[in-house]
């Protein structure tokens, strides 16, 4: 089993792999051991017995054709997108044309063909940025234009008719940028989603327009494309906990630092300004694009707040729905944190021992500001209540989400239902769950709370997210490094609308065709 991260070195189809992740040994180096021996000396109760991959084969093969074969019945739209390197996050862009049956919308990936690309050295300052390469094939960061078919418009007898090995029609590469190393995590601005935050093997956030920057070709020996801000003051690398205000132009970090970082993309105008400058913009609408072959530099913002409560690594962030002041993180020492700009850079509430295991993940309710969703290497999902966290001194979650059978990597609420939410794990799976379902009679032996699975990916789901503009639909990737062939999956699906819409309203709709499917029988 591998961690959420699943970066690995030599990822290419069929090499070897030494894997970077969860629960690395601080102070030594990410390449010297494997990911394994690291989480196992911090997490010795996950079994990791992995089959060999002769058996492993067969055994995921005959999984996957059996969920092949329900497609046409639980999901009103389905594509399958093979990658020839993997993604580790996936971000969906801006509707850019609606029609009749289907709209295009940008989709934000990434490519990691860090087997053949490296950075060995950089300088990070705002009068001189160098990436040092060698020379190979780059990791990139891709804007690409998916056809987003319409509710009730495909045909159910071809959306599983698809090739694992194959690219989907559906989906288009609109632009490659180069980026300097790998791409462990992406979030777009929501006040305008054609500028993008990465993280990636180094301290510093990277802050890209992808609209500005120009269009490159991932050659051997490329230079890398030059990001348009570079935001600094973690002290050691930030790879993953990656957070977007939903009303102000901020952004949240954390790193193996164990700190949380606040920064305002707006700050840099302030600092063109104290430069001599006589540009003038206004949050993200005027960051002029560093052309990767040029000589322009990009400007450096410093922190707003820098943030200690941590004793551990922190893997992931998240703002409160309205406010930019106030924000949470979760982190490898099992806390859950929430913290307010305002009062102090100290934690508001420490809760100690949320799971019993690193958290790896965590994400705050839009429609409800009380509920946090925690994702945890213990394998479950704990809801808490924010007016209730603590109890006799540890976490006391209104519910613990029982579903998974390997580490949790990404949660996420759903922006179409209050209570309904996903979990993403290394057991393959995509969870959908709705709390308000917890506590009716299950009929068979599923989860309470669960009403849907997701198991069209053959290894761990490292990444997903709801689509904003289209109701029930999701775009997840998934990192089949592990097996035959390599390389990585997107999947871009919707739910059949029988299984979200009320219970009423759909036994309506069965009533009214009634005579019709019997008549066919």
């Amino acid at each position: 089993m591998t961690g959420k991260r699943g970066k690995q070195q030599n990822r290419g189809r069929g090499g070897k792999s030494n894997s970077k992740g969860r629960g690395r040994g601080r102070g030594e180096s990410s390449q010297s051991r494997s990911q394994y021996e690291r989480r196992q000396e911090k997490q010795p109760y996950i079994q990791n017995e992995p089959l060999a991959e002769a058996e492993a084969e067969p055994v995921i093969n005959d999984e996957y054709e059996q969920w092949k074969t329900t497609i046409p019945v639980l999901y009103d739209w389905f594509a399958n997108h093979n990658l020839v390197w993997p993604s580790l996050s996936c971000r969906w862009g801006p509707v850019v044309q609606q029609a009749t049956y289907k709209n295009k919308q940008r989709l934000y990936l990434c490519e990691q063909a860090n087997k053949f690309f490296s950075i060995t050295r950089y300088y990070l300052s705002t009068k001189n940025l160098k990436w040092q390469t060698d020379g190979t094939v780059p990791n990139t960061l891709v804007v690409a234009t998916v056809e987003v078919v319409k509710p009730r418009v495909a045909a159910a007898q071809h959306i599983s008719k698809f090739s694992v090995d194959a690219r989907s029609p559906y989906v288009k590469k609109h632009k490659t940028i180069l980026h300097p190393g790998e791409v462990n995590r992406i979030r777009e601005l929501p006040q305008c989603t054609k500028i993008l935050a990465t993280h990636t093997d180094i301290p510093e956030v990277l802050i890209w327009d992808v609209e500005a920057q120009p269009n490159r070709q991932g050659v051997p020996g490329a230079t890398p494309s030059r990001p348009n801000l570079i935001l600094t003051g973690h002290q050691d690398v930030a790879e993953y906990a990656l957070g977007m205000c939903l009303n102000d132009p901020f952004v949240l970090s954390g790193g193996k630092d164990k700190l949380v970082v606040l920064w305002s993309i707006a700050d840099h105008v302030s600092t063109a300004a104290s430069n001599g400058s006589t540009t003038r913009s206004s949050g993200s609408d005027n960051m002029a694009a560093a052309d990767g072959e040029g000589s322009s530099q990009p400007q450096s913002v410093g922190p707003r707040g820098i943030f200690q409560g941590h004793e551990d690594a922190v893997e992931d962030v998240c703002f409160h729905p309205t406010s930019g002041q106030e924000f949470c993180s979760v982190g490898d020492d099992s806390c859950l944190i929430l913290w307010d700009a305002r009062c102090a850079f100290t934690p508001c509430v420490k809760v100690e021992k949320a799971h019993d295991a690193d958290i790896h993940c965590v994400d705050w309710n839009p429609h409800d500001e009380n509920l946090i969703l925690t994702g945890s290497a213990d394998h479950s999902v704990c809801m808490f209540d924010r007016r209730n966290l603590i109890s006799s001194g540890v976490g006391s979650p209104v519910h613990k989400f029982e579903g998974h059978s390997a580490a949790v990597l990404c949660v996420q609420w759903s922006p179409n239902r209050t209570s309904a939410f996903g979990s993403g794990a290394e057991d393959k799976s995509l969870n959908i769950w709705d709390y308000e379902k917890v506590g009716q009679k299950i009929e068979d032996d599923s989860p309470e709370g669960l009403f849907f699975r997701h198991c069209g990916h053959r290894d761990k789901v490292v990444d997903f997210h709801w689509n904003p503009s289209d109701p029930w639909t999701i775009a997840s990737v998934s990192d089949e490094v592990s097996l035959i062939g390599g390389g990585g999956t997107v999947q871009i699906w919707r739910i059949i609308d029988l299984l979200t819409r009320p219970e009423d309203e759909v036994l309506a709709e069965l009533d009214g065709v009634k005579s019709h499917i019997l008549g066919g029988c």
